[in-house]
């Protein structure tokens, strides 16, 4: 079985089903049914038109779910205008089930549940497994998500920086269960950079996401150990990122960047290839990441820019300069006390250093970063005097 085909088809499919007048959430479910009826028969032949297959069962499926009186004449009526057998229409209306999906009226979790599902093809089983959640509330999601854009019509105008958004959401989601969805949301985001290629809609900045995806995910091998912690940026063996990501990566910024319509994500790519660049953590270009922090600060304001920035900072001009900008980011923000033990740590201020990775291991995020941030500070509480 080619899931990664059916995965592809789905959105198309759907297209196909809303553009005949089936409502999205109808047409959503029709299409669903028609996946899994290809998971059953394709093993004993994949059919020559995939597409048109699973257009045709999908087709039926929306019919057969009319059972009154009203609806059976309304089938009659439909059947007789169903086109002939063949190649599925060729009208790609991927773009705008992207936009579907992404509407500024559903929440972040619900436009990520509904992108994976009716966009990446993943059935309610692999986003709950993905999301540790049960697969009942994921359908629930999934089901308030469909409704709430049930009167959106593809015609209306989307907004390509809320599908930008969702499918980075999608990207920072992780690899749990038994869909990578870092792997997935760079298949989605490829997906988005041809359309938009192709229509408009943002092309320099999408180009910019997929871009920030290769060179974030080319280091994934390198992050943690084999018991599962975390490896720091600046203890990673590089000899393990991977570097076709990394010349991908940077290849597709570069495209990017000579467009000269600079956006967040572009900048962030820039600072992820600066790192890739560098052979060692010692030879990393400081300097310039601190001037694509100004950049993305520029751009948009990002607290967290501005936390990242004081520690470029702290590496291009000393761990002093580092704190002085760190003083003025605001300190209830995540990471942040995480951020000023490093930097005492640079200073030479050890007993301080040890006190901060000891509260910031209390608040992380994550369990992973708390395990990090507490051996931190036991290794410099080791080295302190009694």
């Amino acid at each position: 079985m080619d899931d990664a085909l059916l995965r592809e088809l789905t959105p198309a499919v759907i297209g196909v089903l809303v553009r005949r007048g089936v409502d999205f959430a109808t047409a959503e479910d029709a299409v669903q049914e028609a996946l899994l009826q290809a998971t059953l028969s394709w093993p004993d032949g994949r059919p020559a038109e995939p597409k048109a297959w699973l257009v045709a069962v999908a087709w039926r499926k929306f019919l057969d779910a009319h059972r009154s009186e009203a609806a059976r004449r309304d089938r009659e009526q439909r059947v007789e205008v169903e086109p002939p057998p063949g190649p599925a229409e060729t009208a790609d209306d991927t773009l705008s089930l992207f936009f579907l999906c992404a509407h500024p009226s559903l929440t972040p979790a619900s436009a990520v549940a509904l992108t994976l599902r009716a966009v990446g093809g993943l059935t309610t089983r692999q986003i709950a497994a993905a999301y540790l959640v049960p697969e009942a509330t994921m359908a629930q999601r999934i089901s308030r998500a469909k409704r709430t854009v049930a009167g959106v019509r593809f015609s209306e105008p989307g907004d390509p920086a809320t599908v930008r958004r969702v499918l980075y959401l999608v990207f920072n989601e992780g690899y749990t269960g038994d869909v990578d969805l870092a792997a997935e949301a760079i298949r989605l985001t490829r997906q988005l950079v041809s359309l938009t290629d192709r229509k408009g809609a943002g092309a320099e900045e999408t180009a910019g996401l997929l871009a920030l995806m290769l060179l974030h995910h080319a280091r994934r091998p390198a992050r943690t150990r084999a018991d599962g912690s975390l490896v720091p940026l600046t203890e990673q063996d590089r000899s393990r990122w991977d570097t076709s990501l990394i010349t991908e990566g940077v290849a597709v910024l570069q495209s990017a960047l000579a467009r000269d319509r600079l956006g967040e994500y572009q900048a962030q790519a820039a600072v992820a290839a600066l790192h890739a660049d560098a052979p060692r953590a010692e030879e990393t270009d400081w300097p310039q990441i601190v001037g694509w922090y100004d950049e993305l600060l520029r751009l948009t304001g990002s607290p967290v820019a501005a936390l990242n920035r004081a520690v470029a900072v702290g590496e291009a001009d000393g761990p002093a300069a580092g704190l002085a900008a760190l003083a003025a980011v605001d300190p209830g923000l995540p990471r942040h006390t995480a951020a000023s033990a490093y930097l005492h740590e640079k200073s030479g201020d050890l007993p301080t250093a040890a006190r901060l990775y000891s509260d910031a291991a209390r608040s992380a995020p994550t369990l992973a970063e708390r395990h990090h941030l507490t051996r931190q500070a036991a290794r410099i509480g080791q080295s302190l005097p009694d």
